[in-house]
């Protein structure tokens, strides 16, 4: 697993005060765009928590960013958190692209419209309450929480897909 934490020399004390959660994410898309689906598990001492959810049309990138805003967001307070997620798009989204596109107006170096800006900015105000340790993991590769992140993920695409077939 690879830490994503920018370097510091030492966190401060209020962040170790903080509950210590683990989180593991992961979206899934059937086509691209097309139904879709995100799942997070929330771990805190023995304690765990499973949230998921769909979309009819939508896309992979945006359930990968779901996801982590849903899972920060369920936290209700500020937390010291380490994110799992096995999408590239999250980690460069957070560790170089985020803070540049900000200074940009939400432009790209292109000088384009961010895609996704609506999430990332709802990323941007959730990672904002609490202090983040941001690890990616290659998907599909054995890790556990990103095994069961994935199940989720499509327990809440086929959710949705059902929600949709019933009304």
């Amino acid at each position: 697993m690879q830490s994503l934490t920018r370097a510091r020399e030492a966190r401060p004390l209020a962040a170790m005060a903080k509950k210590q959660v683990t989180i593991h994410t992961d979206g899934a898309c059937s086509g691209n765009p097309g139904p879709g689906g995100w799942g997070a598990i929330l771990e805190w001492r023995d304690q765990c928590r499973e949230l998921k959810g769909g979309e009819l049309d939508t896309t992979n990138n945006r359930m990968e960013l779901t996801a982590a805003i849903e899972a920060l967001a369920a936290l209700k307070t500020s937390c010291a958190v380490t994110l799992i997620t096995d999408s590239v798009y999250v980690r460069d989204g957070v560790m170089q692209w985020l803070e540049r596109w900000k200074a940009n107006g939400w432009r790209t170096a292109a000088k384009k419209p961010v895609k996704n800006e609506d999430l990332w900015r709802m990323l941007d105000e959730q990672s904002a309450r609490h202090d983040i340790d941001w690890r990616w993991v290659k998907g599909h590769s054995g890790d556990p929480g990103n095994e069961r992140a994935d199940e989720l993920a499509r327990e809440g695409m086929a959710d949705r897909l059902a929600e949709s077939a019933a009304s």
